[in-house]
Order: structure tokens, then sequence, then C-alpha cells
């Protein structure tokens, strides 16, 4: 079989959630510490709650989600929680890109193939030397995401093409399937689609997320796709 999606359940504040998603098949988990985000999670929890993980032999990749913050402040966050990885959800600058490494991934959100095609060659996240390569997010101005909104499928399609990108904005179950089957991404990153309040996760809605995804690689695997 093909190599599968990858699903990234992001915005968790809770273990018991944290440990859902494990349970569900995620991939990889997503930590906000953003302090206006409703999902926020103060750094002393996160790392209560990835000790814990890791004690019950957890294997997922773990991901702190950034706005706008400094590289020190990033990295202390990074080694004290022991997280795997930055996704840069703001309007950091190149520098900070470059002086993380392949510590990190950016989340961008154009507007335009041609937008999108300035910030990758911006940040130069071709030469990521760890996937993804970004995130591509809904634009909305004055929102760093969480929109519910859903991204443009066809642009994100155009760029998957060349990029191992994880695809974000308004995804739940109803139509993740159809929008991996069009875009053919790296993988995908829900948290509004799989809550039943923000930063509250709905075990079953995470489940059939899941499910959603791996039914429609076994659909496209029969298919011959």
């Amino acid at each position: 079989m093909k190599e599968h999606t990858r699903v990234k359940i992001c915005g968790l504040t809770t273990l018991d959630d944290a440990l859902a998603a494990v349970g569900v098949g995620a991939d990889m988990l997503g930590f906000n510490f953003y302090r206006p985000s409703p999902r926020y999670l103060a750094p002393a929890e996160c790392a209560r709650i990835l000790g814990a993980l890791r004690n019950r032999g957890a294997g997922v990749e773990t991901v702190g989600v950034f706005v706008n913050a400094s590289l020190s402040e990033i990295r202390a966050i990074l080694d004290d929680c022991g997280l795997d990885l930055a996704q840069l959800h703001g309007d950091e600058p190149v520098e900070l890109l470059t002086g993380l490494g392949d510590r990190a991934f950016k989340a961008i959100r154009p507007r335009s193939l041609e937008a999108a095609r300035e910030s990758l060659a911006y940040y130069g996240c071709d030469r990521r030397p760890r996937a993804p390569a970004l995130l591509l997010d809904v634009a909305r101005p004055g929102q760093y995401g969480g929109t519910g909104q859903a991204a443009d499928w066809r642009l994100a399609a155009s760029l998957a093409k060349d990029y191992p990108i994880l695809l974000a904005g308004g995804l739940q179950a109803q139509n993740v399937g159809a929008a991996v089957a069009q875009v053919h991404p790296w993988g995908v990153d829900v948290a509004s689609g799989v809550e039943s309040q923000p930063g509250r996760k709905d075990h079953a809605k995470m489940a059939e997320f899941v499910a959603s995804i791996r039914g429609a690689a076994v659909r496209r695997e029969e298919a011959g796709l």
C-alpha cells in the first residue's frame, strides 16, 4: 500500500484528548503556545502531558505551534517540553525559520498561487530537511488559523505536486476524504473540525476523521490510483 496521509490533530490541551488522538491513529500532535488562542496551553502543562505520553510509549511526532515568538522562547519551549518540531504560524522572518534548522516548518496563508510561490521562495521551504515543507492554511485578515474555513484545494493541489504540504483549514470527517483525493497532501491538520468546544476534542469525531482518511486511501488503492 502507498504511504498513508499523515494526520496532525492540533490544539490539544488535555492528556485525555492527547491519548485519545494517539488511540485513533494520529501521526502528529499539536500544542498551541499562542496566548490569545482559545487552545493555548501553558508550556509546563504541555511538558506534563508529553511526559505522560512518553511513559505510555506513544510513538507520535509532537509539534509546538508558535505565532511571532522569539527564537529564544521557541527553543526553550521545544527543549523544556521535549517537542519534536516548531510550527511557525505567524509573520515570522526567514531568519527565525533558518535559526531553528530542521526543527521547524512554516505555515503560510496565501491568497493566490503566485503569492504562495513567493512565500515558498522567501522561506526556502523546498530546502527544509524534514517534512512537511510547509503548512497551508486559510488567509483571513487578523487571524492566524483556527477559523474553520476551508482552504483553496485547487491551489493546494498545485503546491502538493512539488512540495510535501500539510493541509489545514475547515477539515472535518465529512470533507477530508475529498480533500485528500483532490490535493494529495503529505498530511492534513485538524483542530476545530474534531472539537466539542475550542480546546476540547470530541473523541468520536477524531476517530471518524482518521477513519475517513484511511477509508479514502483504501478506495484509491483498490481503484489503482
